[in-house]
């Protein structure tokens, strides 16, 4: 009898397996500068990219099957100051919020301009891991812009994980830099 109920039992985790690793949001994808990495933009939204990207249209994302977007226009605005997270968070920080009231003021200002927030990683974590979290990143930016009064429609957010690291020494004040939401913009 003992037999006939562990038969089932052992069938049925093999059946449900271990948990998932965080796996990024699905969706059209961003060229890395200078080569194909898989990156995401949030589903439902406005193809967008930095101003770094070139001719990468129609690539497919590795793995997921996605295309990457057409990626024009997107600029630096000197205005809109990056903000950072935490080692393994996608929190907003008390510190970081008057940044980003001045840069929904700027928005709000400057009403013609779509806004795409980069979510960006140290480089510790997967590269399936580091995608997902700058997502998270890059949304609860959107999020706190969003309850400031910058239309949701004026933003896209798109995750680049680790794969564009602006300091590449190893150790801790590197990877904080790195831990960061950036803010690029185009005319509408």
């Amino acid at each position: 009898m003992m037999k006939l109920i562990a038969i089932p039992t052992i069938l049925a985790l093999a059946l449900v397996g271990c948990a998932k690793q965080p796996s990024a949001t699905t969706g059209a994808s961003a060229p890395a500068p200078g080569g194909a990495v898989g990156m995401t933009v949030s589903p439902g939204v406005m193809q967008a990219a930095s101003a770094t990207a070139g001719g990468d249209a129609g690539r497919s994302m590795s793995g997921s099957g996605a295309t990457r977007p057409v990626l024009d226009g997107f600029r630096v605005a000197a205005d809109l100051a990056d903000i950072h997270f935490e080692f393994d968070r996608a929190d907003v920080r008390e510190a970081d919020m008057p940044k980003l009231d001045a840069n929904a003021g700027w928005l709000k200002s400057n009403a013609d301009q779509l806004l795409l927030i980069e979510g960006h990683c140290d480089e510790r974590g997967t590269t399936e891991y580091n995608t997902a979290l700058g997502d998270r990143r890059a949304k609860a930016t959107k999020n706190y812009l969003v309850s400031r009064g910058v239309p949701a429609s004026r933003i896209t957010v798109i995750s680049y994980g680790k794969e564009r690291p602006i300091c590449v020494q190893p150790g801790g004040e590197c990877w904080a830099q790195n831990r960061r939401a950036h803010f690029l913009v185009k005319p509408r």
